[in-house]
């Protein structure tokens, strides 16, 4: 659990990111703070802006406006900072030419805080062979390695982008199962960039969502979860809900509409309670909700995003 002397992992303040001629925005005006001790599922559909806002928190690239801190500090404002960020990029990005155990040598050289024991213990518990060069290694096994170099630098922040999208079921089970031994022996908090839902379900206890380009959500899952609910009405009573629930999306039917809803409490329409919802159906819920308001900007002229 994060502390209150704690700074928050991320804290963005309007903070935006274009790119080309035009200033296509990948993030837009994003406002987001999300405490430590939290292991933190970032989604979104491709081209939402995870990976931007990912390159930013570990200082590859600069924003165009507004401002993004990362554990207190700009991103990557010294070698100090740096060393408290550990980062396992997309494709777990390893050297093919060279062996675990030249892995290992490297991170030594370029990390003062380097853990050699944490380092050597996971290579051993996850079978990996330190004379086999990374090329050689399936993506399970390069995934496993690129988790160890990152977890071995004994970081206070782990990100993750899309670590294991390209694994099998058995290899991004131990993959996930590792992250999270990982963490927990850290005392370090983690972001995880997925599209596989029942990933983030199964590991993270903050949600981001991204969309368009903006957050569409962000909380801890638990709270958010409970917010929400599972509405099913008489096909156009919408409008007759009770004050105080906000719809998020809707399902129209043949004779019933299905909501995702929003309120303070626990929402009730008539005498029968609404049902839960799983994290799955929350997120889809605001991607769907997102789209359809880019959808309608598109066909407003004049309108920001819309047609002139």
């Amino acid at each position: 659990m994060s502390h209150p002397e704690n700074p928050p992992v991320l804290h963005a303040d309007g903070l935006t990111k274009t790119y080309g001629r035009r200033g296509t925005p990948a993030l837009n005006d994003v406002h987001l703070t999300v405490p430590a001790g939290r292991v933190i599922g970032l989604v979104g559909p491709n081209g939402a802006g995870k990976s931007t806002l990912l390159h930013l928190a570990c200082g590859l690239i600069e924003p165009t406006s507004g401002s993004l801190t990362v554990l207190g500090a700009r991103p990557g404002a010294s070698a100090t900072h740096l060393a408290r960020v550990g980062f396992v990029a997309q494709n777990t990005p390893v050297y093919g030419s060279f062996t675990v155990d030249e892995h290992l040598e490297l991170g030594a050289r370029t990390n003062p805080a380097w853990d050699a024991s944490l380092a050597e213990r996971r290579i051993r518990q996850v079978g990996l062979d330190p004379k086999k060069r990374a090329g050689a290694l399936s993506g399970g096994q390069r995934a496993q390695l690129a988790l160890t170099v990152a977890a071995a630098k004994r970081p206070e922040l782990l990100i993750f982008d899309e670590p294991a999208a390209a694994l099998d079921p058995l290899a991004r089970k131990g993959f996930l199962q590792h992250l999270m031994e990982s963490v927990r022996e850290l005392g370090a908090s983690a972001v995880l960039s997925s599209h596989l839902l029942g990933d983030v379900a199964q590991v993270c206890d903050h949600l981001v969502v991204l969309s368009d380009a903006r957050v569409q959500l962000a909380g801890d899952t638990r709270d958010l979860l409970a917010r929400h609910a599972r509405l099913v009405v008489p096909r156009h009573q919408l409008d007759r809900l009770p004050s105080g629930i906000e719809v998020i999306s809707a399902d129209h039917g043949t004779t019933h509409t299905t909501a995702l809803v929003r309120a303070a409490g626990r929402p009730r329409w008539a005498d029968n309670p609404v049902e839960p919802v799983s994290l799955e159906e929350l997120v889809l819920g605001y991607l769907t909700r997102a789209t359809d308001a880019l959808a309608a900007r598109s066909n407003t002229p004049g309108a920001p995003g819309g047609r002139r």
